[in-house]
């Protein structure tokens, strides 16, 4: 099945924010180069590989820097955003500086303590149904304060509560540990705030780097979990998602990944900036190859307005403050849509008695 128009949309929106914010950054002058004589020196035994690739060291270290930051925002920012988009879920953080402690009772702290300490000196294997009937429990033990933790995911249904940690595909060394004893201490808690629900608690990881190129969606978890240090040692398959198997599962949709990609492929072209620019620029918005654009950036709300744009104008006349937004631009400097201007132009429509 395919992504609805309003999905579509969405993801459309956050890969031109994201591609807005990247170009500003992007290190054009070569006399702004990053000062880093470590790295050069460094990087002076590795001549004869970079030969035929990198032509200029300077410009390769300043471009790492840059795209260290693209990967900083796709972590932080754009899978996220996605997710939500996705599943019409939220991210949560039950820590004191936002939804609050949580507590669990001491026998689930002390349980949780053995679980991890099993794993951790191989005496036990991760069993995601044993973990589950050890910690959601009720006990007459008195109450202490969970470990912070976050979903970066949260959907709450009438039965269930699915959270999901959201990681870059690389962890730290020792990571996976700390990341076991949160999410089952998360579970604990979720289970004492939500009694009567099915509590979930994933790891989920936006694409396979031990995939071929090739095959971008695809995944093998048996390869994947053994590439990151500890990760059979602390998690079941079951409890991870990976790659197409996450998209799909926040959309509940198939080929979900495959039309992410085809999305950021239709925008993300070497005449992205020429094509943004078109379209905030007002002046265009009569010509068919304004519409036709909207269209390949899969920008429905503005098409909307534009296929009413006689009645918009007709129904606004004279009031200043509906000319205003009328004239405002559809993005703005970096990037974000401008959802204020689109409601209230899309109000006059429904509001139209000629419509």
């Amino acid at each position: 099945m395919a992504l609805t128009n309003l999905q579509k949309e969405k993801i459309a929106f956050e890969v031109i924010k994201t591609l807005v914010n990247r170009f500003d950054k992007f290190p054009e002058d070569t006399s702004g180069n990053r000062n880093a004589p470590f790295h050069e020196a460094f990087l002076s035994a590795f001549t004869d590989k970079l030969q035929g690739g990198v032509s200029n060291v300077p410009f390769f270290i300043t471009l790492s820097s840059w795209l260290h930051g693209l990967n900083t925002t796709l972590g932080q920012q754009f899978f996220e955003n996605i997710a939500h988009h996705l599943s019409n879920g939220e991210k949560r953080e039950y820590t004191a500086k936002r939804l609050g402690t949580q507590y669990i009772t001491q026998q689930q702290k002390d349980d949780i303590s053995e679980l991890i300490t099993d794993l951790s000196n191989t005496v036990q294997t991760p069993n995601l149904q044993r973990e589950n009937a050890i910690i959601f429990q009720n006990t007459d033990t008195s109450l202490v304060r969970a470990i912070d933790f976050s979903a970066d995911v949260f959907i709450q249904e009438n039965d269930t509560i699915t959270a999901i940690e959201l990681k870059s595909v690389k962890p730290n060394s020792g990571e996976m540990r700390g990341e076991k004893q949160k999410i089952l201490e998360g579970k604990a808690a979720l289970y004492r705030l939500f009694p009567n629900k099915d509590i979930r608690f994933y790891i989920g990881f936006p694409f396979d780097p031990t995939e071929n190129p090739n095959t971008p969606t695809a995944y093998n978890k048996d390869r994947f979990f053994h590439s990151i240090i500890n990760m059979p040692k602390y998690f079941v398959q079951e409890e991870t998602l990976l790659a197409s198997e996450l998209w799909d599962f926040l959309s509940g949709e198939r080929n979900t990944m495959e039309q992410i990609l085809n999305i950021i492929n239709a925008i993300s072209t070497p005449e992205f900036l020429t094509k943004f620019y078109f379209l905030v620029n007002n002046n265009n918005r009569g010509l068919e190859s304004y519409k036709r654009q909207l269209e390949e950036w899969f920008l429905f709300s503005e098409i909307l307005l534009i296929e009413n744009d006689n009645q918009i104008k007709e129904y606004i006349q004279n009031n200043k403050v509906w000319t205003k937004f009328y004239n405002q631009t559809l993005f703005n400097i970096q990037g974000i849509y401008n959802y204020e201007r689109y409601y209230i132009l899309k109000s006059l429509i429904t509001s139209n008695p000629n419509n």
